[in-house]
């Protein structure tokens, strides 16, 4: 057909659809709608009669391209500038004089908005078809969103959108329509989509107009500044009047806040944005000079306009191997054995100085290597110093003003008696969340993360450098009081959580999370510092610790997100976040454990299944009822937690991995404080961990290798000295435990996973319960005695004599010195204590002073003998050496009598008969000593291991003089009034005890000094004749027994034994016959020893004499036969 708008419609065989031109079609109706808006005359732009339909026809066409991929409607609408031409003016006109109610200017801004709408590549790109949109192209759209935010930024335009917002937000709640709510909801997605077109890079080769594009940002945000936009926000945000109309725009609101502040860090906005150029251009400058001293070291020399080359062999000094000759002799048939030494040559002059294996590596096919993303969240924007202080601005009257709740005073935190007058803005927005309002997407999770984690760190810096000008009181912790809420945390550990259980993994999410759980973590340790006074402050950080460490959640996420770091699957940032986490959490818990030191719990979640119901078969019949699946039951565990354990923990080869993956980048790092978190970590593994094994591996050993080349070139800072101490101390412990195992050569090139590490590394296993217990009894030397048969003299003969040979003579010198303090200290108490008895007894009779005489020719007074103390020698508790002292109760007379004695056998040596006095040593053998609970003390005897071994030893000998000492041991020089006492004492339980036996009808000859024990039948053995001297022993005793001196007390209850025991009737054993014990030296406290089963009681007459010989009075320690 020859007409041009008849489309003809044809079937065929092939089922291709058939392709429609779409902009042959609708290019021609816009191009006459846009003609239909109106035109310039004279300098003025004149609307046309229809311009309100003509926007209408407008917006129903932009529709079209609702199904279209390639956005055919937005290119022509580009191509004919319907926006810098039509739309602007009008609006210009209508909303620029006044006529802020006229559709026609609301039109216009609703038609911006719709073709500033971002455009997502990423989900664009999935949506387009591999064959049908293969040329489509997004670069003009990309371009065309650049030169319409130009035109809008033009004087004038945004006044006029602000016009239009005013009215439907001056009119009361009651009567506010749908449509004054739709008027500012357009306008403020206008503002968004301004925000979110991003700038083009500096580039100083483009034209004028071109590096226009690179600054529109700066002038976005002073724009929005001066009309007064930036002032609505805000108050949207702060909504102090509760008005559910603002409150439906606050995601909104934190999209633009999100895009306004995701191109600045907050640490630059807290500076002075006045002297921001002038430091930034000191850091380029450095930068640069960095750069040249680095190119300068290996440039060429002058001479290398003449070439260079360079012969290198490989294994110079290794000689060749003999050629091969043949048996028959003939030479063509030998062969020729190759040499090991080749030679390469090298045309590069850098080979003289460098090694010539980086030369030959230059030559070599490099791999393509996947690029690594650098941050999929944030973005770097140029702003001017102008836009850097309205930013500034912005930032401190949202913190001060919308971040937190409205109290009616914030210089509490959290006060128990103020109520909040408005809810927060960010705390409103986690309702919202919570509640899973309509208007909520999935992204708003992620911007929340992000500006909370923004305004923290801004509010860090901002306090911090507060506190560095020594002003205080403008940033209070009151103003962010409102994120160490458990509400807050909860939802970001559960963010972070389903970013993590998502298939794939949200890793952008999940590093938000990080950055907003790090400064989280600052905060807490910057409330609990020193500085801070107020006690709330100080609990609520311990509160906010200890509740952290018990869920577990954190020290989980700060393992994994260091440990699943991938190269290429995550971006640089995310690396960098990980990290930092890892640095301020071990700090923090590092802080936390030093000051509290108690025992702390961590929960451990553990999911148990149920078990599952086995469905019935088809011969069972159908079920009434659908069983539901089992579902999954959480089992909540609780573990001690020791900061030694966690940080143990990050001994593993996956973390390691990722720290020197981050080390590898450290020419990029901007600050000595990302060199300073590295070598924190790797030296809490290498040192405080003694996991150097996992860096004796090729590639740190290589990375080591190029730091040292490079460490001319570090900055003076201290992070960067610590680095090359760590790596020294690394390769000191590698080429040690090389030399002790040279397959460690061979391990290197293998992952040091699975624990294989351990063996090359200063770590040790945590010893059990009784191999620590073998190391504690072992701790110190056994003792050395002399052998048997040599007196006190020749044994101390012997020892000094030991002692000279392996000239060690100081020791005995040392002895002699403390011999000698202590007698002169002992001497002068005596001296003090016994001279004042000496002026009292002048006054009293010839004989009472010759008998004070008398009583101290033997020794010193029992009051002189009170006021001495043990002599403790100087001791260190952590010290490896026992711990020597000088009892109280030794006499000076005998210290001296030992000092005479070492200061013979100095002067004149034993003689050993030509011996060594080493061979008359042996060492001593090591006895158990078990410790039974005195009576008083119950369980408290037990002391802990962690005692220290000076308070052990203290409360032993006091147990020991108190309890022990006191049962057994009676003084010889005792008066003698105690001993008439005792034989007084004595004489009256005997007459009790004959009184006893003259009314039972026995006559008692004497009792037996010693008791024996209840014996039984054993099968098999001949006890005819142990009965017949055991009936022979209870004749002597009596038929009764002893009296009450026989039980464990004294002669009063003397009836319970008197009474005989009658066996049982069905066991066929003989009748027991208690036996008389021999009577004890002290009456109130006796002891017992029985014979034993197999032992024969001696005759009675031999009971008799031992009982009168062991009960006889010791008066002196020499009588003791």
């Amino acid at each position: 057909m020859d007409d041009p708008e008849v489309i003809e419609i044809s079937s065929g065989e092939s089922d291709a659809e058939i392709s429609i031109d779409r902009r042959a079609i609708l290019q021609p109706v816009i191009s006459r709608v846009v003609d239909a808006l109106g035109g310039y005359e004279g300098g003025t732009y004149r609307m046309g009669d229809e311009v309100n339909g003509c926007l209408k026809d407008l917006k129903k066409l932009w529709r079209k391209d609702d199904t279209d991929d390639e956005r055919t409607v937005a290119r022509i609408f580009w191509e004919t500038r319907v926006l810098s031409n039509d739309l602007i003016p009008i609006l210009l006109e209508t909303a620029g004089k006044g006529l802020v109610e006229d559709k026609r200017a609301i039109a216009c801004a609703d038609l911006m908005t719709a073709m500033t709408w971002p455009i997502d590549m990423a989900e664009e790109l999935k949506e387009l078809d591999d064959e049908l949109d293969k040329g489509t192209d997004y670069t003009q759209l990309l371009e065309s969103h650049l030169h319409y935010k130009v035109a809008l930024l033009k004087p004038g335009v945004m006044q006029a959108l602000f016009g239009i917002v005013l009215p439907p937000l001056a009119k009361a709640p009651k009567e506010r329509k749908e449509r004054d709510g739709q008027i500012v909801n357009v306008v403020l997605h206008l503002v968004r989509n301004l925000a979110f077109i991003k700038d083009l890079p500096y580039n100083t080769h483009l034209s004028a107009d071109q590096a226009e594009f690179s600054s529109l940002q700066s002038k976005l945000i002073r724009t929005l500044s001066d009309t007064h936009i930036l002032q609505l926000l805000l108050t949207i945000a702060a909504n102090t009047n509760n008005d559910p109309l603002l409150n439906s725009w606050n995601t909104l609101v934190l999209e633009i806040f999100y895009l306004l502040f995701r191109g600045v860090k907050p640490a630059t906005l807290s500076h002075d944005q006045a002297k921001q150029p002038t430091e930034t251009l000191q850091r380029l400058l450095a930068v640069e000079e960095r750069t040249r001293r680095e190119l300068a070291r290996k440039t060429n020399s002058r001479h290398s306009r003449f070439g260079t080359t360079i012969a290198v062999k490989l294994n110079p000094n290794k000689k060749a191997r003999p050629a091969v000759e043949n048996d028959n002799g003939n030479e063509a048939d030998s062969e020729v054995a190759p040499s090991s030494s080749r030679s390469f040559i090298l045309h590069r002059q850098q080979a003289i100085s460098s090694e010539s294996g980086s030369i030959m590596d230059i030559t070599k096919r490099q791999m393509t290597k996947k690029g690594n993303k650098v941050d999929e969240m944030a973005r770097e924007d140029h702003l001017s110093v102008e836009a850097r202080v309205v930013l500034q601005h912005l930032a401190i009257e949202f913190t001060e003003a919308c971040f937190n709740r409205k109290f009616t005073s914030l210089d509490v935190f959290h006060p128990p008696h103020l109520h909040p007058v408005s809810p927060a803005f960010l705390s409103a927005l986690l309702k919202d969340i919570r509640s899973e309002r309509a208007k909520i997407t999935e992204k708003d999770n992620l911007r929340l993360l992000f500006v909370t984690k923004w305004f923290l760190e801004f509010f860090l810096s901002m306090r911090a450098r507060e506190n560095a000008q020594g002003s205080k009181g403008r940033w209070k912790f009151g103003l962010i009081a409102d994120v160490t809420e458990r509400t807050w945390i909860i939802w970001v550990l559960k963010r972070m959580r389903e970013a993590v259980e998502e298939k794939p993994k949200l890793w952008t999410e999940l590093q938000t999370g990080i950055e907003c759980l790090t400064q989280l973590l600052l905060l807490i340790d910057m409330m609990s510092s020193a500085d801070i006074t107020d006690p709330n402050l100080k609990e609520a950080a311990d509160v906010l610790q200890q509740q952290l460490i018990y869920n577990g959640e954190v020290l989980d996420i700060a393992f994994e997100s260091l440990r699943s770091y991938k190269p290429g699957t995550q971006s640089l940032v995310y690396l960098d976040s990980s990290v930092y986490l890892a640095y301020a959490l071990l700090k923090m818990l590092e802080k936390w454990s030093k000051s509290k030191g108690g025992d702390m719990y961590v929960r451990k979640r553990k999911a148990k299944k149920r078990k599952s119901i086995k469905g019935m078969g088809e011969e069972d019949g159908i079920p009434d009822v659908e069983e539901e699946p089992a579902e999954e039951e959480e089992v909540v565990h609780e573990t001690m937690f020791t900061f030694e354990a966690f940080e143990m923990k990050f001994a593993h080869a996956d973390i390691t991995h990722t720290l020197l993956t981050y080390l590898a980048r450290y020419k990029d790092f901007s600050s000595p404080e990302n060199m300073r978190r590295v070598v924190s970590l790797m030296h809490r593994q290498a040192v405080r961990a003694k996991a150097e094994g996992l860096f004796f591996k090729v590639s740190a050993l290589n990375l080591f290798k190029t730091i040292l080349a490079d460490q001319k070139s570090f900055p003076r800072d201290q992070p960067y000295k610590d680095l090359v101490n760590l790596i020294t101390f690394i390769l000191r412990q590698f080429f040690k435990a090389l030399a002790e195992e040279p397959l460690l050569a061979v391990e290197a090139f293998f992952p040091k996973n699975r624990g294989h590490w351990k063996q090359f590394s200063s770590w040790e296993p945590e010893k059990s319960e009784k191999e620590r217990k073998t190391v504690e009894g072992t701790r110190f030397p056994p003792d050395v005695e002399v052998k048997k048969g040599y007196s006190w003299s020749d044994q101390l003969g012997i020892t000094i004599a030991s002692l000279v040979e392996s000239g060690e003579v100081e020791l005995v010198h040392w002895t002699k010195d403390i011999l000698t303090v202590v007698i002169a200290q002992r001497q002068r108490i005596i001296d003090e204590t016994d001279s004042q008895d000496r002026t009292i007894s002048d006054d009293d009779d010839d004989s009472d002073a010759q008998a004070a005489k008398a009583l101290r020719l033997k020794g010193p007074s029992n009051e002189a003998m009170a006021k001495i103390k043990d002599y403790l020698r100087a001791f260190e508790p952590d010290a490896d050496e026992l711990e020597w002292y000088v009892p109280a109760s030794v006499v000076p007379a005998d210290l001296r009598s030992t000092l005479t004695v070492i200061d013979q056998f100095l002067t004149t040596p034993i003689d050993l008969e030509g011996r060594k006095a080493s061979e008359l040593l042996g060492k001593k053998r090591r006895r158990r000593r078990r410790r039974s609970p005195s009576p008083e003390s119950g369980d408290d005897s037990v002391l802990d291991d962690d005692e220290p071994r000076r308070k052990k030893k203290e409360k032993k000998k006091k147990e020991k003089q108190e309890y022990k000492s006191a049962q057994f041991i009676e003084d010889s020089d005792e008066e003698y009034g105690d001993i008439e006492a005792f034989l007084e004492k004595e004489k009256v339980m005997r007459e009790k005890a004959q009184r006893a036996a003259e009314a039972a009808g026995v006559q008692i000859t004497n009792m037996k000094g010693q008791g024996t024990k209840k014996r039984r039948m054993k099968p098999g053995n001949d006890s005819r004749n142990k009965r017949h001297k055991s009936d022979h022993a209870a004749k002597v005793a009596g038929p009764e027994g002893p009296d009450g001196d026989t039980g464990e007390e004294s002669g009063d209850n003397a009836s319970a034994a008197d009474e005989p025991s009658n066996p049982s009737p069905s066991l066929p054993r003989p009748k027991p016959r208690p036996l008389g014990r021999r009577l004890s030296p002290n009456p109130t406290d006796q002891t017992f020893s029985d014979i034993s089963d197999n032992d024969e009681p001696p005759p009675a007459a031999t009971m008799i004499g031992m009982a009168s010989k062991r009960n006889r009075l010791v008066i002196s320690d020499e009588d003791d036969d």
